[in-house]
């Protein structure tokens, strides 16, 4: 078993919470929590919606943020939770927003009743716009 994957149990505990003590979503009730192992280390995030629906922001991005925040530039793995019937994947923003920082990192994702589904991030973005077609 690959460390990463020993990990995965964390990653989604740690989604979880985030989910629990911090989703703020009165509009949609979808209430998602995320996680990215990001250099080792764990950071996790919530959905945060307002009344003016763009400025809304997906519990990934928060996660990423918090990763960032602390001088993370590279994930390896990122795990999705929420109450639906079935696993939920990112976004297409938040896949985006996701690449830049791993293409290549492990998604999972887990739904409310523990169903779960694994993926590459390049499996679910292919063809990715990246810092590469920027020439960096």
């Amino acid at each position: 078993m690959s460390a990463l994957t020993e990990r995965v149990d964390e990653l989604l505990a740690a989604a979880s919470d985030a989910m629990e003590r911090g989703s703020y979503a009165p509009y949609s009730n979808f209430n998602v929590g995320a996680a990215v192992l990001a250099e080792g280390e764990v950071f996790a995030g919530a959905n945060v919606e307002n009344a003016s629906y763009p400025m809304s922001v997906c519990a990934e991005r928060n996660a990423v943020a918090a990763a960032v925040n602390a001088g993370k530039r590279s994930i390896d793995a990122v795990a999705v939770v929420s109450r639906a019937d079935e696993p939920t994947p990112p976004c297409g923003g938040c896949r985006q927003v996701l690449n830049e920082f791993g293409p290549d990192m492990a998604v999972t994702v887990e739904s409310g009743n523990g169903q779960r589904a694994e993926w590459r991030l390049t499996e679910i973005l292919p063809h990715a716009f990246g810092p590469a077609n920027l020439g960096k």
